[in-house]
């Protein structure tokens, strides 16, 4: 007898009246050890963000590193030119004349960063993405609206889809759907 694999799924959300009541079933999941989740709401929900965000950003080290790397570069660029391939002495002044070497340097760390910050920000947050797996829930549409939505994911490493809607289920919500996978 051949077994059948169930459509994978995204994870299972939950959908409840009021930010209270996602930000208890939010506590609860995190205490109860569930650290890949996302809530989703009309408007900014004071102290959500603390419990629902996952580990810190390497963002700005990639800033940082992107900086450093254009201001070493735009500096290094111009001491070769000025000192090492075409040394010319205008009215005295030394070949290795650092003041000059300034705006320069200056402008190359700032496009640097930011070009650098930017790559790395679209590729961090999987931009552009024209489609989420949670668009896939009718009842999401008011996420913008008037309700408030909790989503366990999948990746999660206590995720189990009957263990979670359980779970989600004693915490007062309007419904617990599991989300497929798109």
């Amino acid at each position: 007898m051949e077994k059948t694999h169930p459509e994978p799924v995204y994870g299972v959300m939950a959908e409840y009246e009021n930010a209270r009541q996602l930000l208890a079933a939010a506590r609860e999941a995190r205490k109860q050890g569930y650290v890949r989740m996302d809530a989703y709401t009309p408007y900014p929900v004071e102290g959500l963000a603390a419990i629902v965000e996952g580990k810190r950003s390497r963002l700005p080290l990639v800033f940082l590193l992107g900086g450093l790397i254009g201001g070493g570069g735009g500096y290094a660029m111009e001491w070769y030119a000025m000192v090492l391939a075409y040394p010319i002495n205008v009215g005295g002044r030394p070949l290795h004349s650092w003041p000059s070497f300034i705006p320069v340097t200056f402008e190359l760390t700032i496009l640097l960063s930011a070009l650098s910050g930017m790559v790395a920000l679209l590729i961090a947050t999987r931009l552009p993405r024209l489609h989420h797996p949670v668009f896939a829930v009718p009842e999401f549409e008011r996420a913008t609206v008037d309700r408030f939505f909790l989503c366990i994911e999948a990746t999660d490493g206590k995720f189990s889809p009957d263990a979670v809607t359980r779970f989600l289920e004693t915490t007062g919500p309007v419904m617990v759907k599991e989300v497929p996978r798109c």
